[in-house]
Order: C-alpha cells, then structure tokens, then sequence
C-alpha cells in the first residue's frame, strides 16, 4: 500500500492487467536498462486495486521475458492479498547487461529506458555509453573545435539537440555521436529525455 499511495513514477509501474506481452517487455527492459524498478500487477492507473488471476499474469511475465526480451531480462515475483484481492509485484533490478531489448510498436528491437513514469526508446548515443562503460579501454578525448564549440554553447544556453549540434559544428553524424558519448560517459553533460524530444545540458558541479 506504501507503494501504491506514492504513485507511478521511475521505478514503480502500475498495469490493471497483463494483455500484451510485448508491451510488458518494453517495461521490464526499461527497467533493466535504468534503474530497476517494480511492476505492479493488479492495480490500476488511479491507485485502486483490481486484482489479477496471478497464474495467467505470471504466464504473461515469463512469456515477456523469455521470448522478447534479448538477452532475457531476470525477474523475481511476488504475491500480495490486499483487500480480499491479489496484487502481483515484478521486481527488476538494474542489470550489467544492458543494453536489453524489446520489440517496439513496429516490432523492431530496441533498448528501452525509464524516463520519469515512461518508457521511451534509448537512441544510439545512450547505447554507445553503455558499451563505454562496459569497455575497459576507457574514454580518450581530443579537445577540437567540435568539441569546445559544444561546451561554450552550453555554458552559454540550457541544452542543445543533436541535431542542432552536429549543424553547428558541421561534423558527420557518428562524430557528433562520439563527442555526446565521451561527454556524457565523463559526467560532464547529462540527456535530457521529454515526449518532444533528446536533448544534451551541462551537469552542475
């Protein structure tokens, strides 16, 4: 009930019931992708309980986990009784193996992140950090034109896009690619996720 009253949010998510699996597994990669998180089965959008038939629930779960989800995302369940009705939890931890994907609404296969009480679609600079973080060569940078042409616009504005970016300084799109990655893999700038879009902002020290 604790969970429940502090509503939605970066690791919390609520579904009413379990109809698509592959929905399910963009939930549980962005999960895996992020933070971790727990998902709440039997609950609805508002808070109020409904309850769920856990067997067909959990069938779902293993179902997007083991066929959508690539490499499979690990899970543990748990069952609560909550007002004569059952409430199934998925708990996710944040994984070492990221990227994990799933299947999006076109049925291509895309690493998901959580943004807030969203998931949205991890675009090709967040990927490529995750593999520099994997990489034990670690991060070189040479400091060019590009690159102090996107920190002294970023000391002097909010954000800025990749789009936006890559016009500015004139470079191809995989060298913009590579300076956002560095950046972002030192902690020197940070993503910026809304429904609009991806945008890129200096972190506060």
């Amino acid at each position: 009930m604790n969970l429940i009253e502090g509503g939605e949010n970066l690791h919390l998510d609520f579904k009413f019931a379990v109809n698509d699996s592959k929905k399910i597994a963009r939930t549980l990669s962005a999960f895996a992708n992020t933070s971790g998180g727990i998902l709440l089965i039997g609950v609805k959008d508002n808070g109020k309980i409904a309850g769920v038939r856990s067997d067909e629930e959990l069938y779902m779960i293993q179902s997007a986990s083991e066929m959508h989800t690539k490499p499979v995302v690990e899970y543990s369940s748990r069952k609560y009784h909550i007002e004569g009705k059952q409430v199934l939890e998925i708990s996710v931890k944040k994984s070492v193996h990221r990227p994990h994907l799933a299947p999006d609404e076109n049925g291509r296969m895309s690493a998901f992140i959580r943004v807030g009480d969203q998931n949205f679609k991890a675009n090709r600079i967040i990927i490529r950090v995750w593999k520099k973080e994997k990489s034990e060569i670690g991060v070189k940078i040479s400091y060019n034109k590009p690159e102090k042409l996107l920190l002294d616009y970023l000391n002097e504005n909010p954000s800025v896009t990749f789009s936006k970016f890559r016009k500015m300084a004139k470079i191809n799109p995989y060298y913009a690619e590579k300076i956002l990655a560095d950046f972002i893999s030192l902690k020197l700038i940070e993503t910026i996720i809304s429904d609009n879009q991806t945008a890129y902002k200096l972190i506060e020290k």
